[in-house]
């Protein structure tokens, strides 16, 4: 297929804000700061709700297109078959989604939890009731609502691209709520937004990845600095960019299937060599604390709840995933031709929430028991930084140094295949839509997103890059909303539904009656 042309108008006013972006937070860091301190204040004093009510809506919606008649619809031709085998679809899901984030958070989230509980719940700081509630809300926010955020949005764009054959551009799904016509413009914007929210949700992860890359070969080498920040960053931006150019069939997809050896091998590592009957006890009583709690911990907003807490963790969360959702939903949405809409939902909803489950329950799991029997203490690790929490965690194992270097290579493969993805949609979004955008492109976008995250990383400038991510995805709730009311409308009208089951005026259904011979028949 032959690449399709750039949108140049589309690509100017992206380039030109992402470039005064750049230039604002590497000249005026300060007033970078500061703007961005006030405008998320606001945005948590005033919208926080917004994000909770949001992300439950989009989990709720998920389910139940999943289990529904909609269930049925192919995101193809009715003949179409999956264009990736399951293991390669789900590497590429998860790899994307996000493996930068599990490798950084893993351990520094439960422990932050468990040395510093939720102030509204009255729970000491290193009890075992901290423990659970640690192991709860990082489960919480890293299984079910970040992939169901992903997944109505990559619902929405692979049916529009591959159903309705409108193409891979993330206005195409809206064209529902336009009459049944494009409207230029508006799509212009809603793409240009999708763009924006792309460059710094990635630029946001790159930049954890880039700090805890560093920190592995400070404790490997005895390296570290700002001069090995910019190594660490210009090679690995080289790397994804030659892998993004080689497409999805060769460097994307070989890296993450690489990428998901790799960290089922750590968690085995951590698993056998840890505290393996304590995390066998975790991973049961973790998910079923989880799912016992599901439900106040989806409802909590700033009414009863310390608002800065709040704001530092679920709502930064939920804005995150929704930054990145654009991305990641687009990039699913590519990689998912043929499959039916059930599959589509349980796939991307289950499957990386069960890997997740496995991890926080092996990596922050061990280290909260070695916290808990007194085997180590981490809170100087934590104090310094979150990057250092892995890396301290595996220095309490047998053959740390080794894990230590694997670890360093697995984030730093995740950089790139998160990087490359990411490079990919937006290459697509910025050709009208192009499933084969051209190479040129996609390295120009991988090299200006690399380069977005250096320069505000080397300015200082990384906290300021979150805030503008979480502000970034402030007007992204109603564009998801919007989506996925155009989702619903298009396939509530799909015959491959199967047909509307249709109430009799007594309120059985009609197949129920005629089975219960109800219909007057003898």
């Amino acid at each position: 297929m032959r690449p399709s042309k750039p949108d140049v108008p589309l690509l100017a006013v992206a380039v030109g804000a992402l470039l005064a972006v750049v230039v604002w937070g590497a000249v005026f860091t300060e007033s970078l700061a500061a703007a961005g301190d006030a405008a998320l204040g606001w945005v948590l004093g005033n919208l926080g709700w917004l994000f909770v009510v949001a992300a439950d809506f989009f989990l709720v919606l998920a389910v139940v297109l999943g289990l529904s008649r909609f269930g049925r619809v192919r995101l193809g031709k009715d003949g179409d078959v999956p264009e990736f085998s399951d293991l390669a679809w789900t590497a590429m899901m998860f790899s994307s989604g996000m493996g930068i984030g599990l490798m950084f958070y893993g351990v520094a989230e439960p422990m932050t939890h468990l040395l510093s509980p939720p102030p509204d719940l009255g729970l000491a700081a290193g009890s075992p009731q901290a423990a659970r509630t640690a192991m709860e809300y990082s489960l919480f926010h890293w299984t079910l609502h970040p992939w169901a955020i992903y997944a109505v949005t990559g619902l929405a764009l692979a049916y529009s691209t591959f159903r309705k054959g409108r193409g891979n551009r993330f206005s195409a799904a809206f064209t529902p709520l336009f009459g049944g016509r494009p409207r230029p413009l508006a799509g212009r914007v809603l793409d240009l937004l999708a763009v924006l929210a792309t460059v710094f949700g990635t630029a946001t992860s790159l930049g954890l990845g880039a700090l805890q890359v560093e920190y592995g070969l400070n404790e490997l080498l005895g390296l570290s600095g700002r001069r090995l920040e910019v190594i660490v960053i210009i090679a690995l931006t080289a790397g994804f960019v030659v892998s993004a150019a080689t497409g999805v069939h060769r460097g994307v997809r070989i890296l993450s299937t690489l990428n998901v050896y790799l960290a089922a091998a750590l968690a085995l590592f951590i698993f056998l060599l840890g505290p393996t009957v304590a995390v066998l006890d975790l991973v049961p009583a973790s998910l079923g604390g989880y799912l016992n709690d599901l439900l106040s911990m989806s409802s909590r907003t700033g009414a009863f709840v310390d608002k800065e807490w709040l704001g530092a963790w679920t709502i930064f969360y939920w804005a995150w995933w929704m930054s990145w959702a654009p991305f990641v939903g687009a990039f699913i949405a590519r990689i998912s031709r043929g499959r039916t809409v059930r599959e589509f939902v349980v796939g991307v909803l289950l499957v990386p929430s069960g890997a997740s489950l496995l991890w926080f329950s092996i990596s922050g799991g061990s280290a909260v028991w070695l916290q808990l029997s007194g085997t180590a203490d981490f809170a100087g690790e934590i104090a310094e930084g979150a990057e250092a929490a892995m890396f301290a965690l595996l220095a309490q194992l047998p053959l740390g140094t080794i894990a230590t270097a694997v670890t360093a290579l697995l984030v730093a493969l995740y950089f790139v295949t998160s990087a490359d993805s990411a490079s990919l949609v937006l290459g697509s979004l910025s050709t009208g839509g192009s499933l084969h955008p051209p190479r040129p492109l996609v390295v120009m976008w991988g090299v200006l997103v690399g380069t977005v995250a250096l320069v505000l990383l080397l300015a200082g400038g990384l906290e300021a890059l979150q805030q503008a991510t979480i502000l970034v995805a402030l007007p992204f709730v109603a564009v998801m909303l919007l989506l996925c009311a155009a989702l619903v409308k298009e396939l509530r009208d799909d015959p491959g539904a199967g047909p509307v089951l249709h109430l009799h005026p007594h309120g059985l259904p009609d197949a129920i009656r005629r089975v219960s011979g109800e219909d007057g028949a003898e």
